[in-house]
């Protein structure tokens, strides 16, 4: 569509904020962020305090496995034993997901000998809330990276655009995406309660007031601790801000724990 007639849809105001953040999201999708964390000393750092503790890291919404591999070989490279979520492209019913994901971090307990560290980006990070508030026993810390757990419809940008048209995907018979009643019905109403439950495991929420996505309040968890960067929402999976602040985190649960 052309500027002049987007602009005739939508106010130029969100056209341009839009297109800024579409600008500084295409660089992280195409791996143009990587190198620059890969010559950061939180990167380069010889610390190994993972102690073999298992980690799962949950990709957001859309994204497979594959997406939070750089994140994954950080966490390897430190001592911690990380696993994919192994949920496909994370679409489809938050409960059926959600009971994927519990079964996934059961396994990854058991083969790593206690609890483990939850690490979830956007949609991931939801996911994970839940089952850290369902199954404390299996969780020793809970990452979540820039997931609006207070508002789960927050969201901007293209992203405004994006889920009304999954849903309508959806009506017309689309499987695997996103119901409607995942949104506002029955089901959104159980995923509501899981991501309101208290929190007996610690936890942090990373947010950027750039994110682009999701509207950062949304991202401010009163369950867990709250901090900031300035990457988008992305560009996480490569911010060696938030690499900073998970190590810290991380290595207070491990230790904590042993």
């Amino acid at each position: 569509m052309p500027i002049g007639e987007l602009t005739a849809v939508l106010p130029w105001d969100r056209v341009r904020s839009t297109t800024r953040h579409l600008a500084r999201s295409l660089g992280p999708a195409v791996g143009l962020t990587t190198p620059a964390l890969l010559r950061h000393p939180v990167w380069r750092s010889r610390a190994v305090d993972g102690a073999g503790t298992g980690v799962v890291v949950v990709p957001g919404f859309g994204g497979l496995d594959a997406s939070m591999a750089v994140l994954r070989r950080w966490l390897q490279r430190r001592g911690y034993v990380p696993a994919g979520a192994g949920l496909g492209g994370n679409v489809g019913c938050t409960a059926d997901l959600v009971t994927r994901l519990e079964r996934r971090v059961e396994e990854h307990a058991s083969a790593t000998g206690g609890p483990v560290v939850l690490v979830g980006h956007s949609r991931g990070g939801m996911l994970a809330r839940m089952i850290a508030a369902r199954r404390p026993d299996l969780v020793r810390g809970l990452a979540m990276l820039g997931s609006p757990v207070l508002d789960p419809l927050d969201a901007r940008g293209l992203a405004q655009l994006l889920l009304p048209a999954l849903v309508g995907l959806s009506a017309r018979g689309v499987p695997g995406l996103l119901d409607g009643d995942c949104l506002t019905g029955a089901c959104g109403d159980t995923t509501a309660d899981g991501l309101a439950a208290p929190l007996r495991v610690p936890a942090v929420a990373i947010y950027s007031r750039e994110d682009g996505v999701v509207g950062w309040r949304s991202c401010q968890d009163p369950e867990a601790e709250w901090v900031e960067v300035t990457s988008s929402h992305t560009g996480m999976g490569t911010d060696p801000q938030l690499y900073a602040a998970l190590a810290t985190r991380l290595a207070a649960w491990t230790s904590a724990t042993r």
